[in-house]
């Protein structure tokens, strides 16, 4: 269902998170921040999880209908925006800090790192809380 991606992905976010040990300052995430004037995203959701203590930032590749929230940034030479999101950070300096990221394309290399990394395990349909460290 549009606008509860949350549901499914904010539980591994959670568990993942609880497993890093160095000081976390930002945290970038897929997806959006916000999704309207007054429905949060994964971002928002993860924002709250955390105490309110880490900003987030959103980075989304496709438009949400009604998002309000939000600036597009344009990388390498692609005609087609990402949409930055944020909360507990400035919104210009979010989409900045996106836009100068390393590498020379529309996705920046770390995002399309993790996102290579995550989608190793896509096969596996059970919740994160069901499967072992490892991946398995």
């Amino acid at each position: 269902m549009p606008g509860e991606f949350y549901k499914r992905e904010l539980p591994c976010l959670l568990q993942v998170y609880a497993q890093i040990r160095e000081e976390t300052n930002i945290i970038i995430i897929d997806g959006y921040v916000m999704l309207g004037e007054e429905k949060k995203g994964l971002g928002g959701y993860l924002y709250e999880a955390l105490d309110k203590k880490i900003p987030i930032i959103g980075v989304a590749k496709t438009y949400f209908k009604n998002c309000v929230h939000y600036t597009e940034v344009y990388r390498g030479k692609s005609t087609r925006p990402l949409y930055v999101s944020s909360i507990g950070l400035d919104l210009d300096f979010s989409a900045a800090l996106i836009r100068n990221l390393q590498g020379p394309y529309r996705i920046p290399t770390v995002l399309k790192a993790v996102d290579h990394l995550t989608r190793l395990g896509q096969g596996d349909s059970r919740p994160c809380e069901n499967r072992t460290k490892s991946g398995d």
